[in-house]
């Protein structure tokens, strides 16, 4: 198979799917590799690495797209790119399709077969441990005085208590947050929904984290004496309501800070927009937000090794065997496809947006096989089925 290695165009991104280690591995697998001309430059990787790694550099997006089988990248397809599908040809990102109604639709017109990354592993996505790692350090930067914060110190100093920390979320994003805080000498409490999460966690840290059940009850009877709140929460997008509204935020000191790792639109905070590296801060009444939607692009060489890592046993999987025989072998590649030759056969979406699905096992005719299991992406039901 010919698989392609695109550079991500979309604002901020520096990341790349594959370094020249997992090209390698590829190509002595007997595929044909392509990549586009500085795709890695912003990870650190360049161009020759690429090729001693038995790769073929191509100048433009346009070639690659044109030329490959099988193509990659780490964000969303971008408008720009929408002219380049046809079908048939494996596509492999981060497409966040509920929420992208026209990628969506570009991905189904074009029949080609898409699979959305971030819904596609096994033990979480080394972008989320990222996020909330680094958002946790970017909420730190936030709190300095000079940035409009209150100016208290992460763990304080003699005579000067540390910060209060609410972390909403105890999955990948929340943890990798909370073992920064945490390390940084912060009095921390956890939020979730799952007790059974909440309980493991207080194990592992020896019980000197506080935990509690999420409500907005809850969250509004800790604000008044909470310095920043770390939302990573992973909103279910057909809800319209939210854990923490507008009005909620008077309850915190002025310079508090809110650090929305979780922000996509919409999301479970309601004065949530998103921002970028380059102004990543605006203030609602008193509390400053950092919102930007790509935290883990400012850390771009550790979090690319890390995500090409994770992602090369599937993209092999699917080399060597094929999408259909992938599918059947990894029940996450089988939760991921997304569209498949015209039809949408990701259940989200469906659910989200109101139009009809087919079920991957259905459209690949591969429902009587020994399908390796994966539990549901989210809780979106839909019976909207063609």
């Amino acid at each position: 198979m010919v698989f392609g290695v695109l550079k991500d165009i979309k604002r901020d991104e520096n990341r790349v799917i594959c370094t020249p280690l997992e090209v390698a591995s590829i190509v002595s697998a007997g595929h044909n590799v392509f990549v586009q001309k500085d795709c890695g430059k912003g990870a650190g990787f360049s161009d020759d690495k690429y090729m001693l790694a038995g790769a073929t550099v191509l100048d433009t997006a346009k070639e690659i797209w044109d030329k490959c089988d099988f193509v990659a990248k780490v964000k969303e397809i971008e408008t720009s790119e929408y002219g380049f599908l046809r079908e048939n040809q494996l596509i492999y990102c981060c497409i966040h399709p509920a929420v992208h109604p026209e990628e969506v639709q570009a991905l189904i017109k074009s029949r080609c077969i898409a699979i959305t990354a971030e819904d596609s592993h096994r033990y979480g996505s080394p972008n989320c441990e990222a996020a909330g790692k680094q958002g946790a350090l970017f909420g730190l930067e936030s709190m300095l005085t000079i940035n409009g914060g209150k100016g208290k110190f992460v763990s304080g100093f003699a005579g000067a208590p540390g910060m209060n920390i609410l972390i909403l979320g105890g999955g990948v994003v929340g943890r990798g947050a909370l073992s920064v805080l945490y390390a940084l000498g912060a009095n921390i409490t956890v939020m979730d929904i799952n007790m059974g999460v909440l309980k493991t966690l207080g194990d592992q840290y020896d019980n000197k984290i506080n935990t509690m059940f999420c409500t907005k009850e809850n969250i509004a009877s800790v604000l008044p004496h909470t310095d920043m709140i770390i939302n990573c929460v992973k909103w279910p997008k057909q809800r319209k309501d939210f854990l923490i509204d507008k009005e909620m935020l008077k309850l915190m000191e002025e310079g508090s800070v809110l650090v929305d790792i979780s922000n996509d639109a919409p999301g479970a905070i309601e004065s949530s927009r998103e921002t970028h590296h380059n102004n990543p801060r605006y203030i609602v009444n008193g509390v400053v937000h950092y919102c930007v939607s790509n935290i883990p692009g400012a850390v771009a060489h550790s979090t690319s090794v890390a995500l090409a890592a994770e992602t090369l046993p599937l993209l092999l999987n699917i080399l060597n065997n094929g999408l259909k025989k992938a599918c059947i072998s990894d029940g996450y590649i089988r939760r991921s496809l997304t569209t498949y030759k015209g039809y949408l056969t990701h259940e989200e979406t469906s659910a989200v947006q109101g139009i009809p699905w087919i079920r991957p096992e259905d459209v690949l005719k591969i429902e009587d096989e020994e399908l390796d299991y994966a539990p549901p992406a989210t809780t979106a039901k839909s019976y909207n089925f063609y």
